[in-house]
């Protein structure tokens, strides 16, 4: 070979790897320094980078780092979960031969589009991006779909917003992507759907809206896992499926999707997920749902499905989990489910209606651990079998159908003390009528939640509850428990709620209950506590909510309750507290509504409340004995909606601006005296240099009004009585008799539920202002009528207050009975005297009903009976205050029975009078009660007046009444005229000069008897 050839050869081979070699070094420094740009955006807790990321150290053998063997190039960057904070820098750009960067799982931080204004998108070889799990804020910028290499992206758990680009279509290798829990809304993009690679979509926990696309699973047919869930996607369920047969996971739920299930799902024979719950589905279940014979999971909660559930669905041996709560289903469960699903882990069918009794088989399902069948129609006993079920970590059988199986105790208890890893047993409703065994001890390695409200459980609670040392969650409310909370509760060392209330548990509260440092609800309400309240109740520091109203607790309230620095709502109304509000009240600043109404508080009302209580939203001091005047910085309250300070002795200027513009007359009733405030209190103005409230009479414009329409009734009955005088027809008598005295148990809310088939329209036989009247049928057959309040109108807890104040101790057989009552923080009712005739209202007024003279003045007469008794038949007098025909209730003999208390006065001590800003019925009202708030027994005598008066004359010359043959019709007329006689006597100008209600019941009976005389 020639020399000078051999040379020139050697030299290209020798040249080669000099010039690769520098090659390579320029190369491998760019992407030296777009990394060292990196480092220089983050801040981190640890040294790791600081220390290995350096000059010193080559770039391939940085940590998160791997080079190509063949360039020697940077191709992964891995730096996820090193707790780095910072941004990206632009820089990033230049690993060109990266093909894969996870950085998820830290804290970066910034808006994307300034963070990679050409940056992840100027990558050409990148291949899979992982920004997950980080604080990314902005839109998502549409350069990232300059990437056309990339199969898998994640930016999901970010703060991402806008919406999704169109440019995501350009990806036309694109497998994977997650943009999972951020803020993106708008429309999914078509374009998406054209990616024919796609194998995972998950854009679950976004706020994306618009329908689901028709066409899915088209150009889809890879497509493994499709996640949408929690969005705000609406419309139907479409799509064929035909194209879809590898999907395994399919998840919805949590959307406005509505429509019918598609039986087409049923072609989804891989899927292995299949989740629709709370959307708003109707219809039945397809029952091609049995073709998934690899389904493990099926959830169908909270649509409005009704029907069967398939029997096919119970044929899918691979099915861990099923959740079909919150529906309209109904059936039973086959009797050998246990066999039928032996690996079932999760079932959940509460609230439906299914029938029937609990399988005993579900004790072959040994691999359950959440059992949930609560609120059902089930019957029959719990199975004691369930026991068996060790790995058992959830047992709800809540409902009011279901039994214990033993009359004595809950036995089932006693059957659960092989479920080691029992947390959670839920038996509310189900009746017991026994005691809680000491066998609950056996659970106390495990269980962490214990419901058992509205059990009938009776007795003492025993002393063993406190080993549950585990316990955060205990609420045995609404039952009939007696005796003191045992000592033993200072055990509960994990409490975090505990509602004992409705009880009837007595003796004062322990200091030992301060012990339980982690409580965050307390409430002990309606029960027979008494004594003073610990002052230790401040080291109780974790309280959120404490309610101890309607006890027998007295003394003063410690100071130390102004420790609670946490509490959101306090409730002690209806107990005995007297002395002063404590001053150190104001320093609950979470505050959003306190109640201490319905007391003996005296003084003034703290002006401390207004401090820092921006978020007081409910304030009741009300039926107290507070003096002085309205704090005119309680105005600075800007959130609270509720004020009441009704039935003190206040007195002075009330506010006028702020939250005082929206407070009714009823907030401020029987005080000593107000004056100004907003225009629409109608109180007079305050005089000058005056605080008080002038005493001036003021006679109210609907008076002048009534004297022309008293006249104007008289003119109608001399014209009616002509009529009677000219016709000689006689009528039949009417008898009346009592109805028999009936008592009840107490009534549970899930009887009332059960009664008035859940409140229903077809239950409803009135409403008024405060609520809404249902007629109720009880289980054992008795009818009864429930009054339900309107909590959201203002005043309405003070009506029922004052129903059940003024009810609870006077009985008499003209007056409507009430049997029970029920009561929660978001319910009240009353359970009344069912009255088969409704009310006189009624009965005057409907062109189908009519009332014969007898009979009106019977009804009138049962009516003056009722006040009688009101007026001097108890220790204090009562005064019904809103005496009305609708109010007159007429019973299955047309006996009268008077009603509705809500607003009615007891005049304690005797006294006549009393004085009250509060107005009644327009019409019905005496003038000293509507113009100067004066109430006494008289303002009852002056509205029987006028419904003796609407009574006898509310009819056409052509009624029925005056059609009827009487053997002597003058007779009609010397009693009609008797009555308006007496009727004006009742209701003449002073109160002074008004007729006593006994002398007016003592006429009536009078002019009955000259009626039926011959």
């Amino acid at each position: 070979m020639d020399i000078s050839v051999f040379l020139f050869h050697l030299v290209l081979l020798l040249g080669l790897p000099t010039a690769s070699i520098a090659h390579i070094k320029r190369s491998i420094q760019t992407d030296q320094s777009a990394l060292f740009a990196l480092k220089s955006q983050l801040f981190h807790s640890s040294n790791l980078l600081r220390k290995n990321w350096t000059a010193n150290v080559s770039v391939c053998n940085w940590i998160g780092v791997t080079c190509s063997s063949r360039h020697h190039r940077v191709v992964s960057l891995n730096l996820s979960y090193l707790g780095l904070q910072g941004s990206i820098p632009p820089e990033i750009g230049n690993l060109s031969f990266v093909n894969s960067i996870d950085l998820s799982g830290n804290n970066f931080q910034g808006n994307l589009p300034m963070l990679v204004p050409s940056g992840f998108g100027s990558l050409p070889n990148l291949q899979a991006l992982d920004l997950s799990n980080n604080s990314f804020t902005g839109a998502i910028p549409t350069s990232l779909f300059n990437a056309s290499k990339l199969e898998s992206i994640s930016i999901m758990s970010n703060q991402l917003q806008g919406n999704i680009p169109q440019e995501i279509g350009n990806l036309g290798n694109l497998k994977v992507l997650r943009m999972a829990n951020n803020q993106l809304t708008g429309l999914i993009p078509l374009t998406l759907f054209n990616i024919s690679s796609l194998q995972i979509v998950n854009l679950r926990n976004n706020t994306l809206s618009g329908d689901l696309p028709v066409n899915l699973c088209s150009k889809l047919s890879r497509l493994h896992g499709y996640y949408l869930a929690y969005n705000t996607l609406s419309g139907q369920i479409l799509s064929r499926f035909d194209n879809c047969s590898e999907l395994e996971e399919l998840s919805l739920n949590d959307n406005d999707l509505n429509g019918t299930l598609p039986r087409e799902i049923g072609n989804l024979t891989m899927l292995k997920l299949l989740s629709l719950g709370q959307n708003k589905f109707a219809g039945t279940i397809p029952k091609e749902i049995g073709n998934l014979q690899k389904l493990n999971m099926l959830n169908f909660a909270l649509n409005t499905l009704s029907g069967q559930v398939p029997v096919t669905i119970y044929n899918i041996s691979t099915m861990t989990f099923i959740r079909l709560t919150g529906n309209k289903l109904s059936g039973s469960l086959p009797h050998s489910i246990g066999h039928l699903l032996p690996n079932l882990e999760t079932l959940n069918v509460a609230h439906n209606y299914l029938t029937g009794v609990i399988p005993d088989s579900i004790s072959n399902m040994t691999k359950l651990v959440i059992l949930e069948l609560s609120m059902n129609r089930f019957t029959g006993s719990i199975p004691r079998s369930l026991g068996s079920l060790n790995l058992l970590e959830t047992l709800d059988v809540a409902g009011y159908y279901l039994a214990t199986g033993s009359p004595k105790e809950l036995s089932i208890i006693s059957s659960l003390a092989n479920c080691k890893s029992l947390r959670v047993l839920i038996l509310d409703g189900v009746s017991v009528k026994g005691t809680i065994p000491p066998t609950i001890a056996n659970l106390s390695n495990s269980l962490e939640v214990f419901l058992v409200s509205t059990c009938e459980l009776e007795g003492s609670i025993p002393p063993e509850i406190g080993n549950l040392s585990r316990l955060t969650g205990m609420d045995l409310s609404s039952n009939h428990f007696t005796g003191q909370l045992p000592l033993a509760f200072q055990g509960l060392s994990n409490i975090q709620a505990l509602e004992l209330q409705n009880n009837r548990i007595s003796g004062a509260i322990s200091p030992n209950f301060c012990n339980l440092r982690s409580l965050t609800l307390l409430d002990l309400s309606q029960n027979k506590f008494s004594g003073q309240l610990p002052e230790c109740l401040g080291n109780m520091s974790s309280l959120g909510k404490l309610n101890l109203s309607s006890n027998g607790l007295n003394s003063t309230m410690p100071a130390s309750v102004g420790s609670l620095k946490d509490l959101l709502n306090l409730d002690v109304h209806s107990n005995a507290f007297g002395g002063f509000i404590p001053q150190e009240i104001g320093n609950l600043l979470a505050a959003i509504s306190i109640d201490l109404s319905w007391n003996k508080f005296s003084g003034n009302i703290p002006t401390t409340i207004v401090r820092k209580m921006v978020n007081l939203e409910s304030l009741d001091l009300s039926q107290n004995n507070l003096t002085g005047e309205i704090p005119a910085s309680l105005v600075s309250l800007l959130q609270l909606q509720h004020f009441n300070v009704s039935f003190n002795h206040l007195h002075g200027k009330i506010p006028e601006n702020g939250s005082f513009l929206n407070f009714t007359i009823e907030s401020f009733m029987s005080n000593e005296g107000f004056c100004g405030g907003p225009a629409h209190l109608r109180l007079l103005p305050c005089p000058n240099n005056s605080p008080r409230a002038s005493r001036t009479k003021r006679f109210p414009r609907f008076a002048y009004i009534l004297l022309p329409t008293a006249l104007t009734v008289f003119a109608v009955i001399i014209f009616e009585l002509v009529l009677i005088m000219a016709q000689n027809r006689s009528r039949n008598r009417a008898q009346t008799n009592p109805l028999p005295p009936t008592t009840h148990e107490r009534i549970s809310y899930y009887d009332l539920v059960h009664a008035t088939n859940d409140f229903g329209e077809s239950n409803l036989i009135a409403s008024g202002s405060y609520g809404s009247v249902y007629k109720g049928v009880l289980r054992d057959g008795s009818i009864l009528a429930i009054k339900v309040f309107n909590l959201q109108v203002e005043g309405a807890f003070k009506s029922f207050d004052a129903e059940c104040e003024v009810l609870r101790n006077i009985r008499h057989r003209n007056l409507v009975k009430v049997i029970s009552s029920c009561s929660n923080h978001d319910f009240r009712a009353l359970v009344l005297e069912y009255m088969p005739n409704g009310s006189l209202e009624r009965w005057l007024y409907s062109h189908n009903y009519f009332l014969d003279f007898l009979q009106r003045l019977n009804i009138v007469i049962d009516v003056a009976t009722a006040l009688d008794y009101l007026h001097h038949g108890y220790s204090s007098p009562i005064v019904h205050c809103d005496l009305k025909p609708s109010n007159v209730l007429l019973d299955q003999d047309m006996t009268g029975h008077v009603g509705d208390f809500g607003i009615a006065k007891l005049l304690s001590g005797g006294e006549s009078k009393a004085i009250t800003n509060t107005l009644a019925t327009i019409g019905y009202i005496a003038p000293e009660y509507g113009s100067e708030g004066k109430v006494s027994r008289s303002c009852d005598v002056y509205s029987f007046g006028i419904l003796l008066m609407e009574t006898f004359s509310r009819k056409k010359p052509t009624d029925v009444m005056f059609t009827e043959d009487y053997e002597n019709s003058t007779k009609i007329v010397q009693c009609i005229f008797k009555i308006m006689e007496m009727a004006v006597t009742c209701t003449v100008e002073s109160p002074e000069e008004r007729i006593d209600i006994t002398d007016a019941l003592n006429e009536l009976k009078n002019i009955k008897h000259e009626f039926l005389s011959k």
